[in-house]
């Protein structure tokens, strides 16, 4: 097809692969829709340029794959779709040729939505309004993808494949952990390579970080609704882009942020610290009937969403953001797959946390694990060979799936959270609902086949009061969402200690501080992976908001300037999580028996009352039981860390009181020349190296204890 303005003529091109792909001679298209009638390519000058500067008929259609191919256009080109084809809400389709598209497979986009009323596909006004159908350009308000150059000089870049039992996960924002920090220079600040930069890489060095959690980095919208408030998706949770790194984290210009992502990856591998990238499959920013038409929605609405079988106008919604992507047809399902192998293969990432995941498992009877989505990431020889972690729940019937996620992968344990939380603030938590969570939900995972480090273990992350908060509300205090704090979780099972927010009462803030370091210090000598949000080392506060997802003003960032209360919070959390490296005990890749398995003869794990006598199987089952004590042997054996029964068996007393009062305790007798010596007391009373001469102690109040037998 020749241009009226001279450009070169389209040729048919390959339907494979999908994208804008350039190969040093042109670029190949190709667009999936399987109920359009044609799609035009459109060119822009600017990300601005409304009119473009060229307009393709995609030449040819391979098994519902537009392509064609653009002899002499390369890295830079700017580029949208413009899909025709029915416009029928009732029969769920929503074609609009006024629209401009998103590419779902660019692998960089040019900026942010220019939110107007023309960026929908219908008329906006009444609530039938969807029905209508709109004739206005939005070329000028629809991000333009950008053809890129994928060569990268990765040097020897090697994944550090850490191993699970080893892991320590940082969950952190890319703006969020290096906004405020005085060493990065002003314009790299919030940035991708500021994550890499030399002192956050210190900063995560110092404290035993194996991977850094970033959330969402592939490109999202600013919602209506926030914008129409000045606010933000600040964490990022509405993705419009699944092959394209967010602009709004790079410094440079068009299309930097693939190079300076990369750039990121590196220099984090550089120093041993694997990146996992937390990502949005589950629905996209494009929202319900009354949302904007941005891409899939114009592309082919009926195969990318879910649409009710009998109101094919509007969508099912696990999500609670108004549409789910339908992962269960195979050619969504393929970009989902493309996806994540692209940023395994392209952009060297390690590992994925999935947002609400059960709706990726989502089949006509319910949620399945072993639907076609875990099917063909069980059997895919790139991803089987990175980090699996699911968020394992929606908000649909039946979407509380915890522990019901196939072998290989890991999930986020929110059992163990409301536990470890209730249990510290003074609620009834039974001894066996303890040490359930304590030893690596073994209630919740091993039938399926699969160890303690299926549990992601935390205490707070993202979504929720920080750990300072969770120590300091009681109320949520969200008013600065403009949603009347009527949104975020009322049951946060926190503790203000007496005071709601900041007290210059020092007993309170000695015991705020004691509480900040018994749940450090429970999730650090927890069996499972651990993972710490960024900033709750040093003492992050959100002001007791507990759902800061449109707040990107720097106050809620990490604060590096710190107070010695907070210098010593740092230090403390480097010392449980060195004493966590030092003690393989606490890194076993199996289940805990409670049986004999050593030479000897000791079991793996036995649970003490302060008299030294295990727990009755009444006392089991009692919720009103504050003081556990936990003994484990290690068994070189049988751990699954590499080590050989030739290694010294390692023995610790886990000690936490819950208690108000304190506790007179007997020591565990062990059949073996040595003594008991502190390693960890949070109360501050001992010194770390102390030896304990007696056969009993005092355990202060409210304070949790790590002994070694040497």
């Amino acid at each position: 097809m020749q241009c009226s303005n001279g450009n070169p003529t389209m040729l048919t091109g390959r339907p494979y692969p999908l994208g804008a792909v350039w190969d040093g001679e042109g670029v190949n298209f190709a667009l999936f829709s399987q109920h359009a009638t044609s799609v035009e390519l459109c060119l822009f000058e600017s990300p601005a340029d409304c009119a473009g500067i060229a307009r393709y008929r995609l030449p040819a259609r391979t098994n519902h794959v537009w392509h064609g191919f653009l002899p002499g256009a390369g890295p830079g080109l700017l580029y949208g779709y413009r899909v025709h084809g029915p416009y029928s809400p009732h029969e769920g389709h929503r074609f609009n040729p006024n629209k401009l598209l998103i590419d779902p497979y660019a692998r960089a986009l040019s900026g942010n939505v220019g939110w107007d009323d023309a960026v929908h596909g219908y008329i906006r006004g009444d609530p039938s309004a969807d029905l209508s159908f709109d004739t206005r350009d939005s070329a000028a308000l629809v991000p333009k993808g950008i053809v890129i150059d994928p060569a990268f000089d990765w040097d020897d870049d090697r994944a550090p494949r850490t191993a699970l039992s080893d892991t320590v996960i940082y969950e952190c924002h890319v703006k969020g952990l290096t906004a405020r920090h005085p060493d990065i220079p002003g314009n790299q600040r919030g940035t991708y390579l500021a994550v890499a930069s030399d002192p956050i890489i210190a900063h995560l060095q110092g404290l035993g970080i194996t991977a850094v959690e970033l959330l969402p980095v592939h490109h999202a919208l600013d919602d209506l609704p926030l914008v129409e408030r000045g606010l933000v998706n600040y964490w990022g949770y509405s993705t419009i882009g699944f092959f394209a790194p967010y602009s709004r984290y790079a410094t440079g210009s068009l299309g930097q942020q693939v190079v300076e992502f990369k750039s990121m990856v590196k220099g984090l591998h550089r120093a041993g610290i694997e990146v996992i990238l937390d990502v949005v499959y589950n629905h996209t920013g494009e929202g319900d009937q009354a949302g904007p038409t941005l891409s899939f929605r114009g592309i082919d609405n009926a195969v990318y969403y879910r649409i009710r079988a009998h109101e094919r106008r509007y969508y099912e919604d696990f999500s609670g953001c108004g549409n789910s992507l339908s992962v269960r047809h195979p050619r969504v399902l393929q970009l989902v797959m493309d996806s994540l192998r692209y940023w395994v293969e392209e952009m060297h990432v390690d590992g994925f946390r999935f947002d609400l995941a059960t709706t990726l498992g989502r089949g006509d009877m319910g949620f399945d694990r072993w639907g076609a989505f875990f099917a063909a990431v069980q059997q895919d020889p790139v991803l089987t060979n990175v980090k699996l972690i699911a968020e394992p729940w929606d908000v649909g019937d039946g979407g509380y799936q915890v522990g019901n996620f196939p072998i290989g992968w890991s999930e986020w344990s929110d059992k163990y959270r409301s536990s470890i939380r209730a249990f510290w603030r003074g609620d009834h938590v039974s001894v066996g609902e303890m040490s359930r969570r304590l030893t690596g939900s073994s209630d919740l995972y091993e039938l399926s086949g699969r160890g303690p480090c299926a549990g992601v273990n935390y205490v707070a992350c993202h979504d929720g009061y920080t750990l300072h908060d969770l120590t300091c509300y009681e109320q949520k205090h969200n008013e600065a969402n403009g949603e009347g704090n009527r949104d975020g979780d009322n049951h946060n099972l926190s503790c203000n200690w007496g005071v709601e927010g900041p007290t210059d009462d020092e007993v309170i803030t000695a015991c705020r501080e004691k509480a900040r370091r018994n749940l450090l210090g429970t999730l650090a000598f927890s069996l499972g992976v651990p993972m710490i949000a960024a900033g709750d080392e040093l003492g992050r506060t959100q002001y007791g908001n507990n759902n800061a997802y449109c707040q990107i003003g720097d106050e809620f960032a990490v604060n590096w300037a710190l107070t010695s209360s907070q210098q010593e919070l740092l230090g403390f959390v480097r010392e449980v999580l060195a004493l966590r490296r030092e003690l393989s005990v606490l890194r076993r890749g199996t289940h805990l028996t409670g049986q004999p398995g050593c030479a000897a003869g000791l079991p793996d794990v036995k649970w003490l009352r302060a008299d030294g006598n295990e727990f009755t199987l009444r006392e089991w089952h009692d919720g009103k039981r504050r003081f556990l004590g936990m003994l484990l042997h290690e068994h070189p054996e049988g751990n699954s860390d590499g080590g050989g029964a030739d290694r010294a068996i390692q023995t610790i007393y886990v000690i936490l009181n819950g208690d108000e009062r304190s506790h007179r305790c007997r020591l565990p007798a062990i059949p073996e020349p040595g003594r008991w010596v502190w390693r960890v007391d949070t109360a501050l009373t001992h010194e770390v190296g102390e030896p304990i001469g007696g056969k009993t102690l005092e355990i202060s109040g409210q304070s949790l204890i790590l002994l070694q037998y040497k």
